[in-house]
């Protein structure tokens, strides 16, 4: 067993310690997550994202921004580097990766949580037939979810097979195996399964270089957006049980970070994992990590199971 990340504690030296990131995507939720787990673990991680103290990306959102996430990690024992970038921007990505190898020389983790579109789903999206979801928003929707993990990975990869044992880890929603199900609109559902053929292909690149590529998600997340549409707060995030059952088996943004950061620090990975889609929970029982409350929800299966599998049960009893 793999020592977990989330005992690490500032100024201990960790099981990423010299170890260089970047997470693409790491304004908020999973990503922010991610990043600062990372940086527990000892690495120094570059984040990126659109919304700054200064600018307000299309989120909406002013109360999480790039450079706290990075000042999150500093103070988690690692090194947070800021860098805002629009990962639609090609030029900024080369700047980004260009910067990484000017100051570093090499990237061994590259995380692809690229995401920003939730406020195209509601109303204009879930729901609807393709043909009557907006085009512009559809499109947008295959833009932030697909062509900027392209993008950031055609780019970035030439420097993290510099590494002697690169990690790619796309950032998706659901699992391979619940994904055959529709995904609500075509565009979420290509938007969502992109990731996990990316990942798969990569794994197929990545071999020759002892390479791990893989496509990791969260469960029910109880990112800040979500904490907001329920109207709780990370304290009292079960009052929003009854409102909506299902959230009874929420995790925190942190369980997948903790996850992710005991698969980075497994020397066993590629041949664990190379190509293949998993989630927080599959990770957390391999790695023996738990979420910020002591609990190991395992929210795909729970939905595979009992949201809409048929069988008896409650949130309560896949924790």
């Amino acid at each position: 067993m793999h020592k977990n990340t989330d005992t690490q504690h500032p100024g201990q030296e960790g099981p990423l310690t010299a170890r260089i990131a970047l997470v693409a995507g790491a304004t908020r939720g999973a990503g922010r997550a991610l990043a600062v787990e990372l940086g527990r673990a000892g690495a120094t991680v570059y984040v990126t994202g659109r919304t700054t103290r200064k600018h307000v990306s299309e989120v909406g959102r002013t109360t999480e921004t790039i450079e706290e996430t990075a000042e999150l990690v500093t103070a988690a024992g690692g090194t947070g580097i800021a860098v805002p970038t629009d990962h639609l921007d090609e030029e900024r990505v080369r700047a980004l990766v260009e910067r990484i190898d000017h100051e570093q020389g090499r990237l061994d983790i590259l995380v692809n949580d690229l995401w920003g579109g939730e406020h195209l789903l509601v109303g204009s999206v879930f729901g609807k037939k393709s043909w009557e979801t907006p085009l512009a928003d559809g499109l947008r929707i295959l833009e932030l979810g697909v062509r900027s993990h392209v993008i950031t990975a055609a780019l970035a990869l030439p420097l993290l097979v510099r590494s002697d044992a690169p990690l790619h880890v796309e950032v998706t929603d659901g699992t391979a195996a619940f994904n055959r199900r529709y995904r609500e609109n075509l565009y979420y559902d290509l938007a969502k399964n992109a990731p996990i053929r990316i990942a798969f292909g990569l794994g197929e690149e990545l071999a020759e270089y002892g390479g791990t590529a893989v496509a990791v998600t969260p469960g029910f997340l109880r990112s800040e957006q979500m904490l907001t549409h329920f109207g709780v707060t990370e304290a009292n995030w079960r009052d929003a049980v009854a409102q909506e059952p299902d959230f009874g088996i929420a995790e925190s943004p942190s369980y997948l970070g903790r996850a992710v950061a005991a698969l980075a620090a497994d020397p066993d990975r590629a041949a664990r994992w190379n190509g293949k889609s998993t989630s927080s929970g599959e990770l957390a029982r391999a790695y023996g990590v738990r979420d910020v409350d002591g609990s190991q929800p395992d929210a795909w299966g729970y939905f595979q199971d009992v949201k809409y599998g048929g069988k008896e049960g409650t949130p309560d009893d896949y924790r």
